[in-house]
């Protein structure tokens, strides 16, 4: 086989490969980033230290997805007030976010919930969205319970 047979050859099995990206099936364009947490509907950092794990899902045009979820940039946005009513601070302080997405309550430690009777009602909470390639995710709210709060016995949170 000549040199130059040998050089198409190669050059066209480079082009496949590299149309299907790290050896998988081609995927299409990435269309939407769905964020979801370990903790539900309403998730709820409890107690010094405690975690909710987000999982940021690529969801890409040919309706296949992937776990994005150590690719995306987060970003958290403090929203409203604590038990006292003072504004939520912006992290590193009482929620950190690592690269992965886990999220853990942190110094100083607070209470995003109010007990008003039977009910707590939420005060605050972190703002999430995950951006990946200028696409960013629905948001996801996470609220405080890292320290007592004014409900029965002293407990902050539902």
């Amino acid at each position: 086989m000549k040199r130059t047979g040998i050089l198409a050859t190669l050059l066209a099995m480079a082009l496949l490969l590299s149309s299907f990206g790290c050896g998988g099936a081609a995927i299409g364009s990435l269309k939407a980033i769905n964020l979801t947490t370990s903790g539900g509907a309403t998730p709820n950092l409890v107690g010094t230290g405690g975690t909710v794990q987000l999982t940021a899902t690529g969801i890409y045009t040919s309706s296949d997805t992937r776990d994005l979820s150590s690719h995306v940039t987060y970003a958290v946005t403090p929203q409203g007030t604590d038990l006292a009513g003072v504004a939520l601070p912006p992290p590193p302080q009482t929620v950190t976010i690592s690269p992965t997405g886990l999220v853990t309550a942190v110094t100083p430690f607070d209470c995003t919930w109010t007990n008003t009777g039977s009910t707590p009602l939420l005060t605050g909470s972190y703002q999430v969205v995950a951006t990946f390639k200028g696409i960013s995710s629905n948001p996801v709210f996470i609220s405080v319970a890292s320290m007592a709060g004014n409900g029965p016995n002293g407990e902050c949170g539902p």
